[in-house]
């Protein structure tokens, strides 16, 4: 399968647990693999049979700004069935999210972080934005 790759995203946002995360909030850092087949795309030059990185970008900047989560799993969830949901080109989407900053008492550790894969056909009608998702009209 084909890829369209965001690296190293930076946001803020408010999202953990402990007090301290949702009161003075964090850095966070994502990458995105988009799969698809890109061939149509690459073979007509045409925006229209691929994802545009820039909505793509749009869209992890304001669901990790917005609202706050406890747990970075539901940001990541949030962003594959929103993009699932926008763009029916896409298969599949691997977000990683990573906290550079997250309050833990040891030293050496660099970041903690999770990575989900989703696909269209994990897609079900309890899935978060179903009704987004009955009436998506991708590209």
């Amino acid at each position: 399968m084909d890829r369209v790759l965001l690296r190293g995203m930076q946001f803020y946002g408010y999202h953990g647990v402990h007090p301290e995360e949702t009161s003075l909030g964090q850095r966070f850092e994502l990458d995105i693999d988009v799969e698809l087949d890109l061939q149509t795309a690459g073979a007509e030059d045409d925006i229209q049979h691929t994802v545009n990185y820039s909505e793509m970008f749009a869209l992890a900047k304001e669901i990790v700004e917005g609202e706050p989560h406890n747990l970075i799993e539901s940001v990541a969830e949030t962003i594959c069935q929103r993009a699932l949901a926008r763009y029916s080109v896409v298969e599949s989407l691997i977000v990683e999210i990573r906290k550079p900053s997250a309050p833990v008492r040891s030293g050496g550790l660099d970041y903690v972080g999770v990575r989900i894969r989703r696909t269209r056909a994990d897609r079900t009608e309890s899935s978060p934005d179903t009704a987004t998702w009955a009436g998506a009209e991708g590209k």
